[in-house]
């Protein structure tokens, strides 16, 4: 609990001579604590630094697979051959996959 170092400290005598209706109104009137955030307003507010992609458009080249490449039949990447395990009834399976 965050504590104000500012507010004025109150004694033993102090507490000892506050009523109870007083202590009850005072615990009534502070706040409750609870922050009241609205996340998506919050989320739109924050700016990571050099984030700003909105003018950007991707350019990449998509070449077909090439005759010593093949396509994973479990995690459906394009490998080359060297990194083929086994074939199984023309399933291929990539060693990242086979292990």
């Amino acid at each position: 609990m965050a504590t104000d170092y500012d507010t004025p400290r109150t004694t033993d005598e102090d507490v000892e001579q506050d009523s109870i209706q007083e202590l009850q109104a005072r615990r009534s009137d502070k706040s409750s604590g609870v922050v009241d955030i609205d996340e998506t307003e919050a989320a739109e507010s924050l700016e990571l630094p050099g984030a700003d992609l909105s003018g950007e458009e991707l350019a990449v080249r998509v070449l077909p697979r090439q005759a010593d490449e093949f396509t994973c039949s479990s995690c459906f990447l394009v490998h080359h051959r060297s990194q083929l395990a086994h074939e199984k009834t023309g399933q291929m399976i990539c060693t990242e996959c086979a292990a």
